[in-house]
């Protein structure tokens, strides 16, 4: 996608970044809701033929450079290989197939578009968190990115960010000229769909760019950031008759599209890898998440398994047996996952033991610790 123009910021927003750009610069603090808004104000103003979106996050990550970075998830991890990202779409691809079976054997509202149209499939297993996809989840709300970045307790302040993107024309509108798709989930999700109603939700990604990219970076988001905010994770944050959204409205219950979109999330484990295949690489992809988690709380930045390892080592979160171990079966990962010939299938299995005794010898209750 092409780099925003010069966002024009506010006086004092331009004076605490200084020489800097928005996101090398430190978070512009603010104290409250009415603070926030008025910025925002100024900034939708300001830069007038951008459409201003938001994000809340718990963390800022950064990359190596400390610039704040806003890959979609397919796209993620440090050293990132081809074969990598191409495996992630091999499963993007599998779940969408399904997603598109699943609506057309059940007849929900919409199906015939959900079938037909790349985007719309891909917005949907994004939004429910289904599996890696290209694209990234936006609000059109400042309230719910605030309500989003609050949603844990673990910080005490939080990041809300400012992107501008071009004007939509269409429930799904692809800018040529910015190399930018933009899905308005509103527009194509079904009634059944409760959860882009209550989040006002927004994807977006750089249009005809797969697993073949030229540079990496032309997928970062960073390239769109207008502003960056850091807000106190309080309720004094939001003053007088208002309060951050509650988790129940922005993940509401009997939404009948979360629950097929879990169906297929259990599903897309194994099909693509039959037999113990397809359980060690569920199983390792439950510890690695769960490694993932815990070390970004140690380092601001996103971190590779390897580094999270390595993290975690230091804190003493891990001993060293433990970290050698994990090492070891992060490498058979690899080899799985890119050149599965070379596996024999009782190594499968021996390295599948291994797998689950080591997940027995873990301290789970340092790993979780928030």
């Amino acid at each position: 996608m092409r780099k925003i123009e010069q966002p024009t910021v506010t006086k004092q927003i331009a004076r605490h970044i200084g020489s800097k750009s928005v996101g090398k610069a430190t978070p512009f603090p603010i104290k409250t809701y009415r603070q926030l808004m008025e910025q925002v104000a100024y900034l939708s103003y300001l830069n007038k033929d951008q459409l201003l979106f938001f994000r809340g996050q718990t963390q800022d990550f950064l990359n190596k450079a400390g610039v704040s970075t806003f890959y979609p998830s397919i796209y993620r991890d440090d050293n990132l290989q081809q074969q990598e990202v191409a495996y992630r779409f091999e499963v993007l691809d599998q779940a969408a197939r399904q997603l598109k079976d699943l609506f057309s054997n059940k007849k929900v509202d919409g199906y015939s578009d959900v079938s037909r149209k790349r985007y719309i499939q891909w917005s949907i297993l994004q939004h429910y968190g289904v599996c890696h996809t290209p694209l990234l989840d936006f609000t059109h709300s400042i309230r719910v990115a605030c309500s989003f970045a609050q949603e844990s307790d673990s910080s005490e302040n939080v990041f809300v960010y400012v992107f501008g993107l071009p004007y939509i024309t269409n429930r799904i509108t692809i800018n040529s000229e910015h190399d930018i798709v933009n899905v308005r989930l509103l527009s194509i999700c079904p009634p059944d769909a409760l959860r882009p109603y209550f989040q006002e939700g927004y994807l977006a990604g750089t249009s005809d760019i797969t697993s073949d990219y030229d540079s990496k970076s032309e997928l970062d988001f960073n390239c769109r950031l207008i502003a960056k905010f850091t807000i106190p994770n309080t309720s004094q944050f939001w003053g007088r008759g208002l309060s951050k959204i509650p988790k129940s409205m922005l993940y509401p219950k009997n939404d009948q599209i979360e629950e097929l979109c879990k169906s297929i999330e259990t599903s897309i484990r194994t099909e693509l890898h039959p037999g113990n295949i397809g359980a060690f690489l569920t199983e390792w992809v439950k510890l690695e998440q769960a490694l993932l988690n815990r070390a970004r709380g140690q380092e601001a930045r996103p971190l590779s398994i390897r580094e999270s390892i390595q993290r975690l080592l230091k804190a003493e979160i891990l001993d060293n047996l433990q970290a050698y171990r994990l090492d070891e079966l992060r490498k058979f990962r690899n080899i799985l996952v890119h050149d599965p010939e070379q596996v024999e299938p009782n190594t499968i299995n021996e390295q599948l033991d291994k797998l689950r005794q080591l997940q027995k010898d873990l301290d789970w209750n340092k790993i979780k610790m928030s």
